[in-house]
């Protein structure tokens, strides 16, 4: 008998069809699909070569529901737009890749309450979920955790209910204000971000432990926010404080100050020293290039990649990983004349 010419289906073959052809049960085509190594051999072969005469290809959806898997993890994130998540996605994403996974990705726009409901719908569909810099509140995230296990969280304390990664944002804003006390400013402006932030939080630490250390800097809060359009829309209150230094929430903040600054004819630095902080690519190539704290940001995303794949194993990794940052000094600050 010759060799049976490979048929194109006219519709989807399914794993019945294969069944009916090979004279074998479902379950047995499950099996070989799946590899499953108790098949035997010539069975097997059979299966195979009925498989490649019907132009079956498996779906990965059924396959993952047949193993239990779906090599997909979710990633929950506060807010797309800002630029630092897009780096520590970058790393998170390459070494998922490099493991075989594919990451899903939802935006909760800053909405705590937005951050539950997204992270419970993704872990039905994947096998683990990340979350970036939740703004839920402690009770709603410890309470949380467990239900969306595997689980891991960036920026945020866990009680090591969950494997995290964070920044240490309290010592880089220290590590800040020196930099410009340092400089001679003895008037600076804090641009606060999103008052539910963890990451505030730890800013707002820091130069409390300031103003202890040098009583006689004046480090003035101004509500702000996170986005280029907050930075932007600050400068009437940076101007009325009569500060010549400022220390932004982060980088996209300062950037949207920077912008301001140079259609109000405001000099930085000579008239004014601007800080950031995670420094974004952007940062490096604003005009002037800006001061920041620089945090490996790829490299991150990298670590709650390893961190979220030990907690899909029997080993989870409980201790927190804390990534210092370092301070990049540019062409935003300068020495108070």
């Amino acid at each position: 008998m010759g060799k049976r010419a490979r048929t194109t289906p006219t519709r989807q073959t399914t794993i019945n069809d294969i069944a009916r052809a090979a004279g074998v049960s479902k379950a047995t085509v499950s099996r070989v699909l799946n590899s499953v190594e108790t098949v035997n051999e010539d069975l097997a072969e059979r299966v195979r070569r009925v498989i490649t005469d019907l132009g079956y290809t498996p779906s990965q959806t059924a396959r993952s529901l047949s193993l239990g898997v779906s090599r997909t993890v979710g990633v929950v994130v506060p807010d797309l737009g800002n630029p630092m998540f897009h780096q520590v996605l970058n790393g998170f994403n390459r070494a998922a890749a490099n493991d075989g996974y594919h990451v899903v990705v939802a935006d909760s726009f800053e909405d705590p309450e937005r951050e539950s409901v997204l992270a419970q719908d993704l872990r039905d569909r994947t096998d683990a979920v990340a979350l970036f810099s939740p703004r839920m509140t402690r009770a709603a995230l410890l309470e949380l955790l467990p239900r969306i296990a595997p689980v891991a969280v960036f920026n945020r304390t866990t009680g090591k209910n969950a494997g995290s990664v964070r920044i240490d944002y309290h010592a880089g804003t220290i590590m800040i204000a020196r930099h410009l006390i340092e400089l001679g400013h003895r008037r600076i402006v804090f641009l606060a971000g999103p008052a539910d932030a963890r990451s505030n939080w730890e800013r707002e630490k820091g130069l409390v432990e300031i103003r202890q250390a040098q009583p006689d800097a004046d480090i003035i809060d101004v509500a702000c926010g996170y986005s280029f359009e907050d930075g932007y829309r600050a400068w009437p209150a940076v101007r009325d404080t009569g500060a010549t230094a400022v220390i932004a929430f982060n980088d996209v903040v300062a950037l949207g100050l920077l912008g301001r600054l140079a259609e109000e004819k405001v000099s930085v630095p000579d008239d004014l020293s601007v800080a950031g902080f995670d420094d974004i690519p952007f940062s490096r190539y604003s005009s002037p290039s800006l001061t920041t704290m620089t945090a490996r940001l790829a490299d991150i995303g990298e670590q709650i990649w390893v961190v979220l794949r030990s907690e899909m194993t029997a080993e989870p990794l409980r201790e927190p990983i804390m990534f210092s940052p370092g301070l990049a000094v540019r062409g935003s600050t300068k020495e108070l004349s």
